[in-house]
C-alpha cells in the first residue's frame, strides 16, 4: 500500500468470476505523509482511504468481469460505515462483491475487516468510462497482474 499514490491494495488472493467476489490484502504502511496531519503523535488510517481500498477491490472485479473494456469509476458511495480505528501497520482484509452489473454501470458491496475484527463496509456504484487510449487500458491490465490479477490472453 502506497498511500501518498492512491496504490491501495497489495494482492489479490481471490479472483471469483463465477460468485462475482474478490478478496484483497492491503497492508498499511508504518510511515506514510498522510499521517503527518492525521493526526500528529496519533497516526490513524483516514476513512476516506478506506472507503478508497474498498472501491479499488470492487472497481478491480468490474473490471474483470467486462473484460477490461473501460475504467470504472466510482461514482456513488452508500451506507458506509466505519467500525474501528486503523493503526499504521495493520494488514487489512478487503472482500467485495458484485451485485449488479450492465448498461454500464455496476453495483457492489464490501467489507473490510483486520485481525481484530471489522473494520468498514459500504455499497458502492461505478460507472464504466471509456479508457482513454490503448496505452491507458494496456497499463491498467499490467497494473492488475502485479497485484493478482489474472488476466485472460482474449482480452489483453
Amino acid at each position: 500500500m502506497r498511500l501518498e499514490y492512491f496504490q491501495m491494495i497489495d494482492r489479490f488472493v481471490e479472483v471469483n468470476t463465477g460468485e462475482r467476489k474478490i478478496k484483497a490484502i492491503c497492508k498499511v504502511p508504518t510511515e506514510s505523509p498522510v499521517f503527518e496531519g492525521h493526526f500528529p503523535g496519533f497516526a490513524l488510517m483516514p476513512g476516506v482511504l478506506l472507503i478508497e481500498c474498498m472501491a479499488q477491490t470492487t472497481g478491480w472485479m468490474v473490471s474483470v468481469l467486462t473484460g477490461f473494456t473501460g475504467l470504472p469509476l466510482l461514482v456513488g458511495v452508500k451506507n458506509a460505515k466505519i467500525r474501528n480505528i486503523v493503526l499504521p501497520g495493520t494488514e487489512l482484509t478487503f472482500e467485495g462483491e458484485i451485485v449488479h452489473e450492465g448498461s454500464g454501470y455496476a453495483m457492489a458491496k464490501c467489507k473490510g475487516k483486520s485481525k481484530d475484527g471489522p473494520i468498514c463496509e459500504a455499497e458502492l456504484a461505478f460507472r464504466l468510462a471509456p479508457y482513454p487510449g490503448p496505452e491507458f487500458r494496456k497499463a491498467m491490465v499490467e497494473m492488475g497482474e502485479k497485484v493478482g490479477i489474472k488476466v485472460p490472453e482474449l482480452t489483453k
